[in-house]
């Protein structure tokens, strides 16, 4: 039976016994947004609650509920993927769209004066707390925020994850936590704070130079931190670390609580004590255990930055990181070359055998993310993954895209590439070859130090825009070292703000993957990971350009040469030139070839 069908059968009847408890508590409408109480963006099970009650798989989305209608807020990356997860089901697809309402909107607009809205408090940004707060006093709307309505009805759900912790150690982990301890306490003496929470699980895994694996793809662990100048709390599941680490971090001064305590421990806060929080990286819910005197000092946190800019040690080994990488790619390629055509090769078996030459290689953990191999109309979908229920075969003529990436103990990858199968279409090259002129043109931009980063998303567009065609989702994301393939605090959107926390600084590294989507004919994504280094100073400032890190073939059978410039014909040549030079000695037989042959000038 196909999975997806079980789980929209059974989406009408949670959504009725959701109603019912919204009945009987007398609650207007519900709000399910898709995160945990560390605003995590892969979930675990527990935590699951949006795609457990609407059905939608999708990793963003936000559902609403109410007595006559149910609804999922999600932005184009994700529409024909929920378009066909909920059919049937009961709930509308609302597209997330510039300008227009997205769900605490419709919220507000909505719900009956003098009505009430609910949400699970411990999952709810303060920032978004607050904004909804605002959206529903102008009808004298109550926003509850106390309880968790889908605990009552969710039968079976998953238990909080038990993985033990682990330890990130020297040479990959070159700055001691008792390091960055002292570097956040002088950020704290700054800033005034007594005392600094922190609840996002990559801060606390970079933090205390510790790794886990309670969330798929991101080697953290589920945590919050309590920080002062003569204190370090760790609050954690009892039997996640050894013995041997919990005296190793006594040593360092920092204390090991339960997970559970954290509520008791936010409460024995002094009224006078003054809290660095992150707004919008710490829910609602856990702050309000809070003493109603305590003042919160709000700021990005500063290990947020601190992880954000690699030094040199760090670089040197994502360095190494990425010739390993790409010379599993190399092999995979090889592999997939020679077998097309004459072995039945899916989006699964893709899947597959590039986990499996991942796993040879020294230092890998995992993978980053689930891989995305998608086949002419699959592409289309940004976000799509094959499953065994619905996935295609690769024949016949057309493009393979293929978005993954891995955990090494020295560093995280992420890559895009296209694949051509039989003989791709003039219009697909032209799609590819558009898409690469706009990586290429950041790729080389030079820019100046501190520069927000959504301003350096049009420079991408512009080679896009100017035949008319454009990507409904960000340019670059920021990239962890050895941690979440998604981090911030730089995003190279032109959606996102512009806040001082986007400012670009050395060390940072961001994917650049501009793309273009024909639904149901196939899409196009190419992607490098780069880090900003200096490029000079002068009478104007300091200035920054881009190291690319990524060393893999860009497959130039897609592409239409005659349309690239000199200068990005340049630029490709000197990158494949790179790759062949840096990947060639990890290399030999059909792997080496075929580095060979995609690597050669145009």
């Amino acid at each position: 039976m196909n999975v997806q069908t079980t789980i929209k059968q059974s989406v009408p009847e949670r959504l009725a016994r959701v109603r019912e408890v919204m009945a009987r508590e007398g609650i207007d409408a519900l709000l399910v947004p898709s995160a945990d109480p560390h605003l995590s963006e892969y979930l675990p099970g527990y935590w699951q609650g949006r795609r457990w009650l609407s059905g939608f798989d999708g990793s963003v989305g936000t559902l609403v509920v109410t007595a006559d209608f149910a609804g999922v807020w999600v932005d184009s990356r994700y529409w024909a993927q929920a378009e066909k997860e909920l059919a049937g089901s009961g709930i509308e697809l609302m597209k997330l769209l510039p300008g227009k309402p997205g769900a605490l909107e419709w919220l507000g607009d909505n719900v009956e004066r003098k009505g009430s809205v609910a949400v699970d408090g411990t999952v709810m940004a303060l920032a978004s707390a607050r904004q909804l707060q605002e959206r529903l006093q102008a009808r004298e709307v109550r926003l509850l925020t106390d309880r968790d309505l889908l605990d009552e009805v969710w039968e079976g759900r998953p238990a909080l994850p038990a993985n033990p912790v682990y330890e990130h150690l020297p040479p990959h982990a070159p700055c001691s936590r008792v390091e960055k301890l002292t570097r956040l306490r002088e950020s704290l003496q700054e800033k005034g704070a007594d005392w600094h929470f922190i609840a996002t699980l990559d801060d606390i895994a970079w933090l205390f130079n510790l790794r886990g694996s309670d969330v798929s793809y991101n080697p953290v662990f589920i945590a919050f931190a309590l920080i002062s100048q003569t204190q370090a709390v760790l609050f954690v599941g009892s039997g996640k670390l050894d013995e041997h680490l919990r005296q190793l971090l006594a040593a360092d001064g920092i204390e090991v609580r339960d997970y559970g305590q954290v509520d008791a421990a936010l409460a024995a806060l002094a009224p006078s004590s003054r809290l660095l929080v992150d707004p919008a990286r710490v829910t609602c819910g856990v702050l309000q255990s809070l003493d109603a005197q305590v003042a919160l000092i709000e700021g990005l946190n500063p290990t947020t930055l601190s992880k954000s800019c690699k030094g040199e040690e760090e670089l040197v080994h994502i360095r190494q990181v990425m010739e390993q990488d790409g010379a599993a790619l190399c092999e995979f390629f090889a592999w997939f070359e020679a077998q097309l055509g004459k072995q039945v090769i899916t989006e699964l078996t893709i899947d597959e055998q590039l986990s499996a030459a991942r796993a040879r290689r020294p230092g890998f953990v995992s993978l980053s993310f689930s891989t995305i191999a998608a086949f002419n109309g699959n592409g289309a979908m940004p976000h799509y993954r094959a499953t065994e229920a619905s996935h295609a075969v690769i024949e016949g003529d057309g493009l393979l895209l293929i978005d993954s990436g891995g955990q090494y103990l020295g560093g995280t990858t992420d890559i895009t590439r296209m694949v051509p199968v039989g003989q791709p279409s003039l219009e697909q090259k032209r799609d590819c070859t558009r898409v690469l002129k706009g990586m290429i043109a950041l790729s080389r931009a030079t820019f100046p130090r501190g520069i927000l980063s959504p301003l350096l998303d049009a420079i991408a567009r512009a080679p896009i825009w100017a035949d008319l065609v454009d990507y409904g989702h960000g340019t670059g994301h920021g990239v962890g070292y050895f941690l979440n393939v998604h981090e911030g605090p730089q995003v190279i959107a032109y959606q996102a703000a512009t806040t001082p926390q986007t400012a670009m600084q050395v060390g940072m590294i961001s994917s650049i993957e501009p793309g273009t989507y024909r639904p149901g004919e196939w899409g196009v994504r190419i992607e490098n990971l780069v880090v900003n280094r200096e490029a000079g100073s002068s009478v104007f400032g300091d200035f920054l350009n881009f190291e690319t890190l990524t060393l893999c073939p860009i497959d130039t059978r897609c592409l239409q040469p005659e349309l690239l410039a000199k200068e990005e014909r340049d630029w490709l040549n000197e990158y494949h030139r790179r790759v062949r030079e840096r990947l060639a000695p990890l290399l030999s037989g059909d792997a080496l070839a075929w580095l060979e042959a995609r690597t050669q000038a145009l």
